[in-house]
């Protein structure tokens, strides 16, 4: 494996790093103070082409890879995490309906996606089922044109409600209800669909500028070509979206991390303390050295992770094992940027504050960090307390192939 950015990457990294510090960075405070949907900025974001950067260029994608869309995501979530994510999460939700979808589908559908002119979603999670997808209850009945009439309640679904918003992949059950075993199947349910309401936005500790919702279905119809994969195939299709999201999420909490270095280090080098600066403090370098450790560390697994990706050899466990210690180090972090600012450090204005917060939802969304411990048992060969009719991810699903590598192979 070889870590080192050839000389394309580092220039799409010093281009979204640029664009970051200067276009991103700036109302960062303010959006998440509003939590307004940045709308205007995510198309300069896209003229930069971040949201093309994995597709294939059938569709107008940049026909590069994870590792590729890691280096990108990291810069965003360095100042904005809530902008990252609304990128990752397109991002994953995109590569997963280009991957599964219908030629028809994707005709009609991805282009727009895959330039940035409008974002999609995975609509998997519910308010009593979230790790637990087997537990879902969203319901797709066969209707007398062929089509399908979904009714049901997706909880914390990111991007369906922006004035971009162009559709959402719900995952609901189709096995006949008297059956001994549900099977689920994913479908295509466009934004302004009759049936689909978009209820009003959360009120949230972080992420506040991103767009996350309930959505209610209520004899939604959609016809026989909204099906994405195969029937009966669809928790296996939206658990392989949420194993993409992993790696993306881990770069996510990486960039935050780094970020809040960046701040910590710039605050104990300028700060006045006891007749000197702050850095001086051998405790406050101690907490310094600490963070610059961790985040080294964590960028290992998840380069590594994405390059895995990329090659076709990623395994549930080398996705778990960098989503797990991004998102918790992320956390670790921030805690310590705050720390380091004191009292400022508490105040909604520092940005370490605001990093706080908004990386707490990353050990819990896509697979809690609790999840990707169990993962990693499993892969390591010890029983877990679930059956597979539980489990969290598609091989021991019964629908799934049976292969341990997660991702096939991408074009560099």
């Amino acid at each position: 494996m070889d870590f080192l950015l050839s000389e394309d990457q580092k220039r799409l990294q010093e281009s979204v790093a640029d664009f970051c510090d200067g276009e991103v960075a700036p109302g960062a405070e303010e959006r998440d103070r509003t939590g307004t949907f940045p709308t205007a900025l995510f198309g300069k974001l896209a003229g930069l082409g971040v949201p093309a950067i994995p597709h294939e260029p059938k569709y107008g994608g940049l026909g590069l890879g994870t590792f590729d869309m890691v280096i990108a995501l990291e810069q965003i979530a360095r100042v904005d995490q809530s902008l990252a994510v609304t990128t990752m999460v397109n991002a994953a939700s995109g590569l997963t309906f280009a991957r599964f979808a219908s030629d028809l589908l994707k005709d009609g559908w991805l282009a727009d996606v895959v330039s940035g002119h409008r974002i999609c979603s995975l609509a998997g999670t519910e308010p009593q089922a979230g790790s637990d997808t087997a537990g879902s209850t969203t319901r797709a009945r066969p209707t007398s044109d062929q089509g399908w009439s979904i009714s049901g309640e997706k909880a914390f679904i990111t991007n369906p409600g922006t004035d971009i918003s162009s559709f959402t992949m719900v995952m609901a059950v189709t096995s006949p209800p008297d059956a001994q075993r549900k099977s689920f199947s994913l479908f295509h349910v466009p934004t302004g669909t009759p049936g689909y309401r978009i209820a009003p936005s959360y009120r949230k500790m972080g992420w506040r500028s991103s767009d996350t919702h309930p959505l209610f279905f209520d004899d939604c119809r959609v016809g026989p070509e909204a099906v994405i994969g195969e029937i009966g195939k669809g928790r296996l299709i939206t658990h392989r979206g949420f194993q993409q999201a992993r790696v993306f999420l881990g770069a996510c909490s990486l960039g935050l991390a780094q970020g809040s270095l960046d701040h910590a280090l710039a605050y104990a080098k300028s700060r006045p303390a006891f007749g000197a600066t702050l850095g001086r403090l051998q405790l406050i370098q101690e907490m310094i050295a600490q963070m610059a450790v961790k985040i080294e560390a964590a960028r290992m697994l998840v380069y590594r992770a994405a390059w895995l990706s990329d090659h076709g050899h990623a395994t549930l466990k080398d996705l778990a094992a960098a989503k797990y210690y991004a998102t918790e180090i992320g956390t670790e972090c921030a805690n310590l940027a705050v720390q380091v600012h004191g009292g400022w450090g508490f105040m909604d204005d520092c940005p370490p504050s605001r990093y706080l917060r908004d990386n707490r939802i990353c050990t819990i969304g896509d697979g809690s960090s609790q999840i990707q411990m169990l993962l990693i048992a499993r892969e390591l060969g010890l029983d877990v307390a679930f059956g597979s009719e539980h489990s969290t991810d598609s091989y021991q699903n019964p629908d799934s192939p049976g292969g341990r590598n997660v991702d096939r192979p991408r074009k560099r």
